[in-house]
C-alpha cells in the first residue's frame, strides 16, 4: 500500500529491554530515534503526555529523522485529565507552538482521555456539553484525535461531535473496550479525514507476567488478523490511516507491528514493507545489528 494511506509505528521509541532486542546492544541513546526512523515512518510520542518539550528537544527531533517521518504526540495530561478541558486554551496552544517546530512532520495529536465515574460525568451528553464548545475552539492546521474509554459513550452523538470539527475518533484495541468489528456496528466511527488506531492491550494483565519489553508474551494474531480485515475496508475509502502499538498489547511492541504487516500481506495485493525491507538490509544483516529480533 502506499505509504501516504498508512503509518504503522510504536508508542514511544524507548522502552526498558529494547536494547539488544530493537536497538543493537550498546547502541547510543542519542542515537535511538534515528536507527528507530531506519524502520518505520511514524512514531506515537508518549512523553508529551506528561509535558510540553521544550524547544530544544522537538528540534533535535526533526533533526534525527528524515524527510517524511511522522510524529503524533499525545496532548499534555494537564489539558485531558486534570483540568479536563477547563481554563486550558494557553495550555494548549503552548504544547501547539511548540509542537508546530516539526512542519510537515507533525502528525495527529491525541486528546487521550481516561476513564471517567459517573461522579466526574453523569453520561456522554454531559461530557459532550464540555468536549462541544472545546472542539470549536481548536485552530485549524492541526490533526486531532479524541480517546475515550467508556464504551457506552461510543455512540452516534459523539462520532457526530467529533465528525463536526473533523477531529478523528481514535479506535482503540483495550481489554475493556469493543473488539475491532465492534466499532463499525453501531456507529461509523471514521469522523475525519484520517484514521487513529491504538493497540494498546491489557496494562495490569501483562504487567504481572513483565515489566521489561523485548519480547512477545500474548498471542495477538487473532486481534490483529481482524484490524487487517477491518483496516481494509477503511483504506479502501483513500482514508489515511496511523496506527501504534503499545508495549503492553503483547509485549514488545515493535514485533506487535512486525505482525500486523505480515498479516496485512498476506492479504492484501498492495504490500507493506517488512522490518528489514524498511531498512533496505538484508534479513541476515538485521539480525546481526539487533540480535534475535522477530525470530
Amino acid at each position: 500500500m502506499n505509504q501516504a494511506l498508512i503509518r504503522i509505528g510504536t508508542s514511544a521509541f524507548t522502552a526498558a529491554g529494547w536494547e539488544g532486542s530493537f536497538y543493537p546492544q550498546g547502541l547510543p541513546a542519542r542515537e535511538q530515534l534515528s536507527y528507530y526512523a531506519q524502520h518505520f515512518d511514524t512514531v506515537e510520542v508518549d512523553s508529551t503526555f506528561y509535558r510540553t518539550p521544550s524547544l530544544s528537544t522537538v528540534k533535535n527531533w526533526d533533526a534525527k529523522t528524515p524527510p517524511g517521518f511522522v510524529f503524533a504526540a499525545k496532548v499534555p495530561q494537564i489539558v485531558t485529565h486534570e483540568k479536563v478541558l477547563v481554563d486550558c486554551d494557553e495550555d494548549l496552544m503552548e504544547f501547539l507552538k511548540v509542537m508546530s517546530i516539526l512542519g510537515e512532520k507533525l502528525g495527529p495529536l491525541l486528546f487521550q482521555f481516561p476513564y471517567f465515574n459517573k461522579e466526574a460525568f453523569a453520561g456522554v451528553t454531559d461530557f459532550l456539553d464540555r468536549l462541544i464548545p472545546f472542539l470549536k475552539k481548536l485552530p485549524a492546521g492541526y490533526k486531532f484525535a479524541v480517546e475515550i474509554r467508556n464504551k457506552s459513550w461510543l455512540a452516534p452523538q459523539f462520532a457526530d461531535a467529533l465528525r463536526s470539527r473533523g477531529v478523528a475518533l481514535t479506535l482503540i484495541d483495550q481489554s475493556w473496550m469493543p473488539q475491532p468489528r465492534q466499532w463499525f456496528e453501531k456507529v461509523n466511527p471514521i469522523t475525519a479525514d484520517f484514521t487513529y488506531v491504538r493497540w494498546l492491550g491489557d496494562r495490569k494483565g501483562i504487567e504481572r507476567q513483565t515489566k521489561i519489553w523485548n519480547k512477545v508474551i500474548v498471542d495477538r494474531q487473532r486481534e490483529l488478523s481482524e484490524w487487517v480485515e477491518v483496516l481494509e475496508k477503511v483504506a479502501k475509502l483513500r482514508i489515511p490511516i496511523y496506527a501504534y502499538a503499545n508495549n503492553h498489547y503483547a509485549g514488545f511492541s515493535p514485533a506487535t507491528v512486525e505482525m500486523f504487516r505480515k498479516l496485512w500481506n498476506a492479504t492484501s495485493e498492495q504490500k507493506l514493507p517488512s522490518f528489514d525491507e524498511q531498512a533496505g538490509m538484508s534479513n541476515q544483516t538485521a539480525k546481526t545489528q539487533s540480535g534475535r529480533l522477530f525470530e
